[in-house]
């Protein structure tokens, strides 16, 4: 393609510039079963405009995937999120959404590749959906936490009763949060980050 002089070639906005005083860059995934909220979650945090891939759900998708409680719901991630969030001047940490549905979930192990951590988002609602994500976490080594999504219509339990019946080791962090809010879903990820750092603290 030939460019005109009077062509004009533009890069990313300032805000989504890598903040220059950068000195580390952690990869985190988020991730959990269909309509948890990692997309939202994403998005919510990110301080760039996130990548969604996210695609209209069509009729085909009936009786493959499981969309109890979330019925509403009319679009899913097929691929990925993708955002950036800086937690200090120094501290930048990428962000990758996971697809939550099942037929999607060959594209976790590339997703997981270089992960320092993870984000396990819940619902109440469909708490069985959490098992399998968790497991694969805890056979590929990836340390995580579980955030506890605060939809309105979902049923509240102690943190001590979903610990058992996500049969949580008592050393893996459980929160609770809001993914459509910034502070919430950014406490969130200090929580993770915390976390990480107790592990590397206790190798040493």
């Amino acid at each position: 393609m030939d460019f005109k002089s009077s062509d004009t070639i533009t890069g990313p906005s300032s805000d989504e510039v890598l903040p220059h005083t950068a000195t580390a860059a952690v990869k985190v995934v988020i991730v959990g079963g269909f309509g948890v909220g990692k997309t939202t979650m994403v998005g919510s945090v990110s301080e760039i405009r996130p990548l969604t891939t996210e695609e209209t759900m069509t009729q085909a998708g009936i009786g493959v995937d499981d969309n109890y409680g979330s019925e509403t719901k009319t679009a899913t991630t097929v691929a990925m999120d993708f955002g950036r969030i800086s937690l200090s001047e120094e501290l930048v940490l990428y962000l990758f959404g996971t697809p939550g549905q099942e037929r999607f979930w060959f594209l976790w192990n590339g997703l997981f590749e270089g992960a320092l951590g993870a984000v396990v988002l819940i619902d109440t609602r469909r708490l069985e959906v959490s098992f399998d994500v968790i497991g694969r976490l805890e056979e590929r080594g990836v340390p995580f936490v579980v955030a506890v999504n605060d939809f309105p219509d979902a049923p509240r339990h102690p943190m001590d009763t979903l610990r058992r019946a996500l049969d949580l080791d008592e050393a893996v962090p459980m929160v609770t949060c809001d993914a459509r809010q910034r502070a919430s879903s950014r406490d969130t990820l200090l929580t993770l980050m915390r976390y990480l750092h107790s592990l590397t603290v206790a190798r040493v």
